[in-house]
């Protein structure tokens, strides 16, 4: 029998007026048979973008919120809804996505063949050179950074055969969960705001025994652009060191913090250099606040109380090298060897 899907699309101002029409267009197309609904969530609602989701999508239920509390929690929201009414899968995708007529069901057969499996991401391709790859899931640096694997690589270049389609966290732009999944391991942390929260919960995924993974053949295109993520810096560089206080075993934290530190020195150069001097104080006074520390470490006591798989199957899965194409820097080579192979070895350590 088919599973009840709910597509939980947020919108944030104008956003919509830009994207919305071709992100729907491709949800009626769908070729799904069992029942659908779209929600979509009005972050900073008011009467103009309210009116203009109820017109352009009538066939959707809107959650008007009047405050823009961030992409995490605009989520939750519609989550929480569907979840209420009986819907088995939630998908998430990005406003600025192009989405093939037969993606949701690839999406849910995937699901559907591994009761194991609590998320599965679609394959993202770029747009509108849409032969490049945006991401075929994510990985996580052992010092928290996220990147996208295969972006900016020609398709034809990456093949379905012989590959193992476990992924370490999936892309937020094109996701599905189950109900049994969120139910047992929670929503998006709303402490991130925006921003690595699709990190911290594929994380949190693993460590509580589901299973993240690709659907090759369930495609979506996505208008990304490098420069709109990196210019988010704060939130970037705060909520992956929040991902790795709350997700790491004690023992992992104290292996990698002379790396930590390292990095933590190089980055305030970096910052420095590309104008985020700023931002990355901003990070540091975030984490001097003894409030902030008390709910990260309520956070990490429900995580570590839950979890059922200890570091070690899941750091497999983890990089000791950053992947931003479009960063490109000599230093950034140079720090990938250092860091590669400082992970190399404190990998082999992690016995629990």
């Amino acid at each position: 029998m088919s599973k009840k899907i709910a597509i939980i699309l947020v919108n944030y101002k104008d956003y919509a007026e830009k994207y919305l029409a071709e992100c729907l267009a491709g949800l009626r197309k769908q070729d799904y048979k069992g029942e659908m609904k779209i929600f979509i969530t009005d972050n900073g609602s008011i009467d103009e973008s309210y009116n203009y989701l109820k017109q352009a999508a009538p066939e959707a239920e809107i959650v008007a919120n009047k405050n823009n509390d961030g992409f995490a929690k605009g989520n939750n929201d519609a989550i929480k809804l569907a979840l209420a009414r009986g819907f088995e899968y939630v998908i998430l995708f990005n406003l600025d996505t192009v989405i093939e007529a037969d993606c949701v069901r690839k999406m849910a057969e995937v699901a559907d063949s591994d009761s194991g499996i609590g998320a599965v991401q679609a394959r993202l391709m770029l747009w509108p050179d849409k032969d490049k790859i945006n991401s075929l899931g994510n990985v996580t640096h052992f010092l928290g950074f996220g990147y996208a694997e295969g972006y900016g690589t020609e398709n034809r270049d990456w093949r379905i055969e012989n590959r193992d389609l476990k992924i370490c966290y999936p892309s937020g732009a094109a996701v599905l969960f189950t109900k049994t999944a969120l139910e047992k391991v929670g929503l998006f942390d709303e402490e991130f705001w925006m921003y690595n929260e699709d990190q911290d919960l594929g994380w949190r995924l693993w460590l509580m025994g589901f299973k993240c993974v690709l659907a090759p053949e369930a495609v979506v295109y996505h208008k990304y652009e490098f420069s709109r993520s990196i210019k988010k810096y704060y939130w970037l560089d705060r909520n992956r060191i929040i991902a790795m206080l709350k997700n790491y075993s004690l023992g992992t934290l104290i292996l990698i913090l002379p790396a930590f530190v390292l990095m933590e020195i190089g980055l305030i150069f970096f910052a420095y250099k590309n104008g985020w001097f700023f931002a990355k104080m901003k990070v540091y006074s975030y984490f001097l606040n003894s409030a902030n520390w008390q709910k990260i470490m309520a956070e990490r006591k429900k995580v570590q109380a839950l979890r059922t798989v200890g570091d070690r199957p899941i750091v497999r899965m983890f990089s000791g090298r950053i992947w931003y194409q479009e960063i490109g820097e000599t230093r950034l080579k140079i720090a990938n060897v250092i860091f590669n192979a400082y992970w190399k070895i404190v990998r082999v350590l992690i016995s629990w």
